[in-house]
């Protein structure tokens, strides 16, 4: 937001530098970004001199230019090429010399000697859109006879430098969205520095009606999107180009000049930060305003000649008839001020926050009243800005106010009542301030006492300090008073006992898995937490039913929170293999979320969602490639698994208890699952659907695993480590060759076998597999070795044949397997 160092001034005394404003706001909260100087006009008319022009002839090869000798002061006169129809001799004009540099808008141009149609010019006789004085180019500009020549233009034109102090607005501080609040910050930090200085609110006492006559009555339907309502009508007002005074103070911060009642509007607007509208009165049909919201679907054009569908929520101004503004956001095409206008309604209104935000979002506004509604607003202060606005327009405009102001406040809002503990103050900023002091930076920031103890006071915040609403915000508002520099280092150290929580071990666990992958070459990734619904179309494992959706997407591609991480993983692929890098192994750690209707409880806001935190992993390419001591190999799904199973050991999970299971849905051609022996599913992994991979120009195989860090932690919470010396005593091994049919997975003889000897095996191992002749139809051959071990004393054989006769039988009973 641009603030003007000069129009700061009318409110507040103060001998500080524009730089000294700028770190002295910075040190209060309002960081002030940077400080420029400017004119009230681009370029500040440098080069632009009052001129007499001495002679006017006809160009001898043009029909329309003129050849003309103009005196600026110097020794000798400068002959110009002018094709203004209105030039002649003894004119007093304005007269840009040779290296003048003129602007338009965002470009310029610099007068430079030229030979225009065989004639000689030197310097430029201008208009007034030239010099940017006005939108005149009809002709050049025709000085009073007195003017005096010589004299520099930037004088004649009384042009003053002035600074803009770029101050950046935070959320919570819609109180230094304008000038006077800017103001009012400064003075409590002057006052606090032993610089007191009066704050001048400008009077509206003047305010009077001068016409009883009954004027726009006003009605408001819908009172929690507008909790106050003011307006005053003003008849025979003349509109018109803006005063000087008036279009600089708008220049200056960047806002082009209209006409006298819509600047006056926005200068209030910057004055006071209080948003105001004027509105043709004889376009207000039905002499009613009616502040209510429109059905879902209803056209409307705005200002800017868009039309616009509103919702249902959609605050609107209407008359009888139709809306005629988007209350809060923007003016409707057809009820604005025109040049032909010559009576108005002004509005200065309250508005919810939250509609006005919702409204805004959706339409893709963002204006200079939404900016500050959308923040909260004081609703007190509607009448003053209504009052300031209306003599400012009286002034520049002339006019009778007529009719009664119409004031529809039903619920007034009370000033915050906040409890102040001393103690609590000196507790929280770490250093005892005096009570005196405490109390004037209350007084400096308008905070009543309204009683006090020895203990603390009891205070009145104002109602524009939205913000301030408890006693630790208060505490901050004396900290950014008092100075945050001015809160030294004590040479003491005080500590606490600390205990590692869940989340640090996870946050630990979570960089060490993330080294063990960058180690095996992974790269890290992050993608958005938005995605696009499309993904979910037709997927029962994720039902686009399930997704939770924005109230205000940033597009169509971003209009949804996702689901699982798989769809952003492939995005990065295909980004990747577009820019010929095919070979990756990536990972991601983020959440997922869901929204679950039939979760829905009432009186719990958030029973139907749930967020959980995940783990991806992405293989695709080659494993090998390019390499002198080393074949090209593909990479594969047991490349995935390995790393898989590396996770699970590092985090210390019992292997025995981690079953992989089979596995089918929309996502994988080919997967596993991995579950707990109690059935808790903590992730899966396998082969991603040619038909996903095409949808993305993914044309090679990916392979993929998603893991639950949530349902891993609390399984590798689980563990108890415990360290014992290394068995003196050998591991026995004993193979087996298994013909079993096609669909049985390794996975089910491992979780046999480990159901049928708990203690003393070891190890599951799969060496061979053989499908092909010699082998029944539909059958395979498993080559499996098993490891058996005693950690107490050396195995006999009567032992190993017992072990190895219990896992044979198991893998009968249940799998029909035979021994080949």
């Amino acid at each position: 937001m641009n603030i003007s160092y000069n129009w700061l001034k009318d409110y507040l005394d103060f001998d500080l530098q524009p730089d000294e404003v700028a770190a002295a706001l910075t040190s209060i909260g309002l960081e002030t970004g940077g400080v420029e100087e400017v004119q009230t006009i681009k370029g500040g008319l440098e080069g632009l001199f009052i001129g007499e022009v001495l002679t006017c002839e006809e160009h001898p090869n043009s029909d329309h230019l003129h050849i003309t000798t103009v005196t600026v002061g110097g020794e000798e006169p400068l002959q110009i090429v002018c094709g203004a129809p209105n030039v002649a001799a003894g004119q007093k004009v304005v007269v840009a010399v040779n290296g003048t540099k003129l602007y338009k808008e965002d470009e310029s141009f610099t007068i430079k000697r030229s030979k225009i149609r065989g004639v000689e010019s030197n310097g430029m006789i201008c208009a007034e859109d030239e010099i940017g004085i006005g939108s005149d180019h009809a002709g050049i500009i025709v000085l009073p006879a007195d003017a005096t020549v010589g004299l520099p233009a930037k004088e004649y034109y009384n042009i003053k430098s002035d600074y803009v102090l770029e101050v950046d607005i935070t959320p919570n501080r819609v109180d230094g969205t304008s000038h006077f609040g800017v103001a009012r910050d400064l003075a409590a930090y002057l006052k606090q520095n032993g610089r007191p200085s009066a704050l001048r609110l400008p009077s509206v006492d003047a305010f009077k009606i001068d016409d009883h006559t009954p004027a726009i009555e006003v009605v408001v339907e819908d009172r929690e999107a507008c909790p106050r309502y003011s307006g005053v009508s003003i008849k025979g007002v003349t509109v018109k180009e803006s005063p000087e005074w008036l279009q600089n103070r708008l220049n200056i911060i960047g806002l082009r000049p209209i006409n006298n009642i819509v600047d006056i509007t926005n200068f209030v607007l910057h004055e006071m930060g209080q948003p105001l509208h004027a509105f043709d009165y004889n376009k207000v049909k039905g002499g009613k305003v009616i502040v209510k919201t429109m059905p879902e679907g209803t056209k409307f054009v705005t200002l800017d000649g868009v039309e616009r569908t509103l919702a249902a929520s959609d605050l609107m101004i209407c008359n009888t008839e139709e809306a005629m503004c988007v209350g809060g956001v923007f003016g409707g095409l057809d009820s604005g001020v025109t040049e032909k206008t010559t009576d108005i309604f002004l509005e200065s209104a309250n508005f919810n926050p939250t509609r006005i935000r919702k409204t805004a979002r959706r339409f893709g506004l963002n204006t200079d009243s939404s900016f500050r509604f959308e923040r909260g607003l004081d609703a007190n202060r509607t009448m003053y800005a209504l009052k300031r606005a209306a003599l400012l327009i009286q002034e520049v405009a002339g006019g009778k106010i007529t009719g009664d102001i119409q004031d529809v406040y039903p619920k007034v809002v009370e000033p915050y009542t906040v409890e102040l503990s001393y103690h609590k103050v000196n507790s929280l900023i770490g250093k005892t301030i005096p009570t005196d002091t405490i109390k004037s930076i209350l007084e400096s920031l308008e905070m009543k006492i309204v009683s006090e103890t020895p203990e603390g006071v009891t205070l009145h915040v104002p109602v524009y300090r939205i913000d301030v609403q408890r006693d630790v915000d208060v505490i901050e508002d004396i900290l950014r008073i008092y100075g945050y520099n001015n809160i030294s280092f004590s040479d003491e150290v005080k500590s606490s006992l600390s205990y590692q929580t869940p989340t640090d071990q996870s946050y630990k666990m979570e960089n060490l898995i993330s080294e063990q992958l960058c180690g095996a070459g992974f790269n890290e990734i992050m993608n958005n937490s938005f995605t696009k619904s499309a993904y979910y179309d037709d997927l029962s494992i994720y039902p686009a039913s399930h997704c939770v959706k924005l109230l205000n997407p940033l597009s169509t591609d971003l209009n949804v929170m996702r689901q699982t991480l798989v769809f952003g993983g492939l995005e990065s692929i295909a980004y990747n293999i577009n820019r010929k890098n095919g070979n990756i192994r990536f990972f991601e750690y983020g959440n997922c979320y869901d929204y679950d209707i039939d979760k829905k409880k009432e009186g719990e806001t958030l029973a139907e969602y749930k967020e959980d935190y995940h783990l991806g992993l992405w293989i695709c390419g080659n494993k090998v490639e390019n390499n002198w001591a080393h074949p090209n190999e593909n990479s594969s799904i047991y490349e995935l698994k390995a790393h898989v199973e590396n996770i699970l050991n590092r985090l210390g999970l019992d292997r025995k208890k981690i079953i992989f299971g089979h596995l089918s849905n929309e996502i994988y051609s080919s997967a596993l699952s991995i579950t707990t022996v109690s059935g808790r599913q903590l992730g899966t992994l396998g082969i991603i659907q040619k038909k996903l991979c095409k949808s993305l120009d993914i044309d090679t195989d990916v392979y993929y695993a998603e893991l639950s860090w949530k349902l891993l932690m609390k399984e590798a919470g689980k563990n108890k480590i415990a360290y014992s010396e290394i068995s003196k005593f050998p591991a026995v091994k004993r193979d087996l060759a298994l013909l079993l049919d096609k669909k049985v997975p390794f996975a089910e003889i491992e979780k046999i076998a480990f159901e049928s000897e708990r203690k003393l095996l070891k190890n599951v191992l799969l060496f061979d597999v053989y499908e092909g002749k010699n082998l029944p139809a539909d059958k395979k051959s498993y080559g499996v070795s098993f490891y058996l071990q005693d950690e107490n004393k050396t195995l006999n054989d009567k032992q190993i044949d017992t072990i190895m006769k219990k896992i044979q039988t198991g893998l009968e009973q249940k799998l029909q397997a035979q021994l080949r």
